[in-house]
């Protein structure tokens, strides 16, 4: 007893010396956000008048033309079939595509697993080929330890303009025994640096996980949200200098709360929120929120949000205007429902803007596997333009590839989870989220269909 009390004593003092050394080193905490870059909203053409001549029989035509029409996109992004996928991320590269990253392999968490990417065009509204950037053998081989498996890839960019890849690595048993991974592009994601491990605590090293946006501070430190799972379930956040080293870590709830997967939200240079996934089990199940209104020297107590949150992941972010964005499972059970949630008062209140997936309404229903199927070809042919008319051997492809995950004997279970928002600097605003565990699809509006069903809402 009194050796293993020794040995706690020991890790407890490493710990606190890791976590002391920075600032023994002389690097002290500078609070204050580094507000994000408004976006670059390019005005509508002006209207042009119709010549008198045609102005007539042109008029139903001129009234139309009078109202701007936004843009609303959806396409997959990946394409392999027969695989599973999940938990994608977005990040704008410098000439204004963007990049996502997401994990896929024959099952989450099977030794096959593999971080792919794939750059879409912008001008093209088209999808690139996806590549592999890491798997379980190409980080075992540059950290020199064994890794059983890789998940949830996070894209950054970084201060001096390069791309972060964040990645989660397990070397022994569940997420839970999860570690960070950090990969640096000089490129935009055409090649990278060797992968190395961030040192979240000098004990073990483990139970660290990534899944949302980093931020900066004032001082051009990130901040990396991140959560633990190990013995309790909390969020954090880890700040990190121009090299990718941590200096320091801040909790944002008590591990018996159970939030997971934090969503920092920067309001002002002293202003930010947290949105957080819930993964207790008291009801009513909300998402947890919490603020910081000091530039994030201190937060707020935890408290819960009109929200709902089935334990699942949810994606945010703050408009030009100063409203909230969000994407999520806005219910209690299940992961079948993906909506998009809009809210003025800094997350008191949120009101629906759209529903983007429902299919609730058939869960637990006894249906065929053939009516499953059918369900399946459906959602598939309205969320890819290339699919709408495509030829029934390639429809079944993608029909067949959901087919295990989808149909059962129960009827079948739909997924639509784990959203990742960013807006573009151009206001275009990119959506990626896992479909059914087979696909990662893209939702693309720009700032028209925003305005628009913004004031539809507010009427």
């Amino acid at each position: 007893m009194i050796l293993l009390r020794k040995l706690a004593l020991l890790a407890f003092m490493l710990a606190a010396f890791a976590l002391a050394w920075p600032r023994l080193a002389g690097w002290q905490p500078v609070y204050g956000f580094r507000v994000p870059d408004a976006p670059v909203i390019q005005s509508a053409a002006p209207l042009v008048e119709p010549p008198v001549r045609k102005r007539q029989r042109q008029r139903r035509s001129e009234d139309i033309q009078r109202v701007p029409q936004g843009r609303f996109e959806t396409h997959f992004v990946s394409g392999k079939l027969h695989t599973q996928t999940h938990a994608a991320s977005l990040v704008e590269l410098k000439d204004g595509r963007v990049r996502a990253f997401w994990f896929s392999g024959s099952r989450e968490g099977a030794a096959d697993v593999t971080i792919n990417s794939a750059v879409f065009d912008t001008a093209s509204s088209t999808w690139g080929a996806e590549q592999v950037v890491a798997s379980r053998d190409s980080a075992q081989r540059a950290l020199h330890r064994y890794i059983a498996k890789v998940g949830n890839p996070v894209a950054a960019r970084a201060v001096d303009g390069s791309l972060w890849l964040f990645y989660v690595t397990v070397s022994l048993g569940g997420w839970a025994g999860s570690s960070i991974t950090l990969m640096v592009s000089h490129d935009d994601g055409e090649s990278w640096d060797a992968p190395r491990r961030l040192v979240t605590s000098p004990f073990i090293n483990i139970s660290t996980l990534v899944k949302s946006p980093p931020f900066f501070y004032a001082d051009g430190s990130m901040g990396l949200p991140v959560y633990h799972e190990f013995a309790s379930k909390f969020a954090e956040i880890l700040r990190l200098d121009a090299q990718g080293r941590v200096l320091d870590k801040q909790r944002l709830t008590p591990g018996s709360l159970g939030t997971l997967q934090p969503v920092v939200l920067i309001g002002g240079e002293r202003e930010a929120s947290v949105l957080m996934r819930y993964s207790g089990a008291e009801t009513p199940r909300r998402v947890i929120g919490t603020a910081s209104h000091d530039g994030g020297q201190s937060w707020d107590a935890p408290r819960k949000l009109p929200l709902q949150n089935p334990n699942a992941a949810l994606s945010a972010l703050v408009l030009p205007d100063g409203k909230l964005l969000a994407a999520l499972n806005d219910q209690e059970q299940g992961r079948d429902s993906l909506s998009l949630q809009v809210s003025a008062d800094g997350g008191a209140s949120w009101r629906e803007l759209r529903r983007l997936e429902e299919m609730g309404g058939i869960r637990n229903k006894p249906l065929s596997e053939a009516a499953c199927l059918d369900l399946v070809g459906f959602l598939v042919r309205n969320s890819d333009p290339r699919l709408e008319q495509a030829d029934l051997d390639v429809l079944d492809g993608y029909v067949q590839s959901a087919r295990p995950l989808v149909s059962g004997a129960a009827g079948c279970h739909f997924e639509f989870s784990y959203p990742y928002l960013i807006q573009a600097h151009n206001g275009d605003i990119h959506l990626a989220y896992t479909w059914n565990r087979t696909f990662i699809k893209h939702v693309m509006f720009d700032h028209v269909w925003l305005r628009q069903h913004l004031q539809e809402h507010a009427e």
